[in-house]
């Protein structure tokens, strides 16, 4: 079943990204990848569309607060999963209006699922209304 929704996922981790792409993929979404900060900025700065981005803010060659400032300029209204270690501190997402927390752990994917339809429901209404009626 096509979402057509596109998600980013930036994660240092290889087989995260992977598995997490594979994991959306199957639900249906479009999903990019981005391993570092700079391969973040590039898609976030092109014109490939990005309805949602799911992040362990804990990449390569950025820093935490700068990085979630440079999005929030970008694309204010992105709406943004922070998918991390439980103990990780994001007092630098307080400001973004539409994010949610799923921390890594056990089966944190159904998790992931779950909040990423959520969110993407509450941020895209419109979309949601033609998604729904598309399936009557």
């Amino acid at each position: 079943m096509q979402k057509e929704f596109n998600l980013l996922i930036v994660d240092r981790n290889p087989h995260i990204r992977s598995f997490l792409k594979r994991e959306f993929l199957s639900e249906g979404y479009n999903v990019q990848l981005a391993k570092n900060g700079r391969e973040l900025m590039d898609i976030i700065y092109s014109s490939a569309p990005i309805d949602l981005v799911i992040i362990d803010p804990d990449i390569p060659d950025v820093s935490q607060l700068n990085l979630f400032r440079r999005l929030e300029d970008r694309i204010p209204s992105l709406p943004l999963v922070i998918h991390s270690d439980p103990f990780h501190d994001f007092e630098s997402t307080s400001h973004i209006s539409k994010a949610a927390f799923v921390p890594k752990q056990g089966s944190s994917s159904e998790t992931l699922k779950y909040v990423v339809w959520n969110l993407l429901k509450e941020s895209y209404p419109k979309k949601f209304k033609t998604f729904e009626d598309g399936k009557k």
